[in-house]
């Protein structure tokens, strides 16, 4: 994890010359809106097995951060989102929320019609769908990356992302009358989806 860690900071500064960075810093907020579509696979224990299905929904998020220069730019991501949850195998389906933060770095060109690009690591997360009929489970301890770029002009910038999430921890606090609730360290949910967002981007 570290070795990648430092791959992509080496990346980064490489690129930060062919960006034509400059000297200028200074702080930036940045709230998104967003819409998620991913598919996810989940390794339940038996007599569950597994299972697959998607989610999608539209959310809420922000960045804040800073400029090392004008074109390279660090920081925090941290978003909310509402769900519609679709566990095909267990006929699950019902609304959801869920959250993730993590730091962020980027660059864009230092022009007012930019071309972004960033890697956000997701340090932390949590998928929770409503309980259905006889089935409730909570997913955390969510890890991963996305890969986004966008198009920003002035304060407005349109935004896709690719997202590689697992959720290492599941709760499994209903599920019918063959299996007992609990909370299971080995049962992970693996998320691989887009998300698309408008964000309005401010330096301080």
């Amino acid at each position: 994890m570290k070795s990648k860690f430092y791959v992509v900071v080496l990346s980064f500064a490489i690129l930060t010359s062919a960006f034509g960075a400059t000297d200028k810093g200074g702080l930036f907020v940045e709230p998104f809106l967003t819409y998620e579509n991913s598919d996810f696979d989940i390794n339940y224990p038996s007599p569950i097995g597994d299972s697959e299905g998607d989610y999608k929904g539209a959310g809420i998020g922000a960045r804040i951060g800073g400029h090392v220069y004008e074109s390279l730019f660090i920081g925090a991501d941290a978003r909310y989102s509402k769900y519609d949850y679709n566990d095909d195998d267990n006929s699950y389906d019902s609304d959801a929320s869920g959250y993730t933060y993590g730091p962020v770095v980027g660059l864009q060109l230092p022009t007012d019609l930019s071309i972004r690009i960033w890697w956000n690591w997701v340090l932390g997360g949590s998928i929770d769908p409503d309980a259905g009929d006889d089935f409730d489970v909570k997913f955390e301890d969510g890890h991963g990356y996305r890969i986004g770029a966008g198009i920003m002009f002035y304060n407005l910038s349109f935004n896709l992302e690719f997202q590689d999430i697992v959720y290492d921890k599941t709760k499994l606090e209903q599920a019918g009358p063959f299996s007992n609730p609990g909370t299971f360290s080995d049962v992970e949910l693996e998320n691989k989806g887009y998300v698309f967002s408008v964000s309005f981007p401010y330096t301080l």
